[in-house]
């Protein structure tokens, strides 16, 4: 029999995780790492990372046979933050660890209550306010609802991810009561040819 998907057992994935990012040296062997990147190497990460609203997306590794993807998440100082999914509240559609390599973020967690469909949000409830600062780890699985709605300058993160264990994610912006689907762009394909 098969080993079960590694979604299935994130506990186990949290604890080995845990203990790797309390690695005193983490921050210099990840550098290590970038500075022996060959030019074709840097030119994978380039062309698979991204700018969100707040912060740079590095991808690091995404092997597709592989159970996790791996980012560096450079976040741009505040003055430069435009409003969109990051800083709202908002799942993802995989299960991440992270640890703070430098500088600090406000970390909010909330409960949010679904339509029936599960296809938008209609209201949340904080559960906790988190300063999370330098070396602090921690866990959000897909179902679960955060945001950042403020970091300090130069901060940076360490991800670990899951492959996708939703068809999409949702987002809520609790000023206005809107609610957001988003579907990644790779499973539109066959929408977009049946719409020509």
């Amino acid at each position: 029999m098969a080993d079960p998907p590694v979604v299935d057992h994130w506990e186990h994935v949290r604890g080995r995780f845990r203990a790797w990012a309390a690695s005193p040296d983490l921050r210099r062997r990840l550098r290590a790492h970038l500075h022996r990147l060959s030019p074709q190497e840097e030119m994978r990460v380039v062309a698979k990372s991204r700018e969100t609203t707040t912060h740079f997306a590095w991808c690091l590794r995404d092997e597709p046979a592989e159970p996790f993807t791996f980012w560096l998440h450079e976040y741009k100082p505040q003055r430069d933050w435009r409003q969109g999914y990051a800083d709202s509240i908002h799942n993802h559609r995989y299960h991440f660890c992270t640890t703070l390599l430098a500088g600090s973020y406000l970390h909010e967690r909330f409960v949010a209550r679904l339509a029936a469909d599960g296809r938008s949000i209609q209201d949340t409830t904080l559960l906790r306010s988190t300063q999370a600062v330098e070396g602090d780890s921690g866990t959000m699985l897909a179902h679960e609802f955060h945001r950042i709605p403020k970091a300090a300058d130069d901060t940076v993160t360490f991800l670990v991810k899951s492959r996708a264990v939703n068809p999409w994610s949702l987002s809520y912006d609790p000023d206005t009561g809107t609610s957001h689907r988003h579907v990644p762009v790779e499973s539109r394909l066959e929408e977009l040819t049946n719409a020509l």
